[in-house]
């Protein structure tokens, strides 16, 4: 099975920068985010019976966060994109003017 992952140039610049700092590929670094995530849900679930957490509040909690994220994505960029929370066009840049994150690393 194959996943494609639909990501705009703001997306993929931050990406691509990261790989390669790191020495990869920008689909070692997807997944290597999205096992983070899985094993975090994992964790979640594991610690259903301890005293004092709620595993099922904190699924909901995931899955409403997942759920946000989608719906923010229709009209905003990730924090971590380039150009996020920079000036608006008609603040004077122009759309084409790409401007790395302060959320993003590389």
């Amino acid at each position: 099975m194959n996943i494609k992952l639909h990501l705009n140039a703001a997306e993929v610049s931050p990406l691509e920068r990261t790989a390669e700092a790191f020495g990869c590929d920008v689909e070692d670094i997807v997944y290597s985010a999205v096992n983070h995530y899985m094993l975090r849900l994992g964790r979640l679930s594991s610690h259903a019976n301890e005293t004092g957490k709620n595993a099922e509040a904190e699924l909901e909690a995931a899955r409403a966060e997942v759920l946000a994220t989608k719906q923010a994505r229709n009209d905003n960029l990730p924090l971590w994109a380039d150009s996020a929370c920079s000036v608006h066009n008609y603040e004077g840049k122009g759309p084409n003017y790409g401007e790395k994150s302060r959320w993003a690393a590389y």
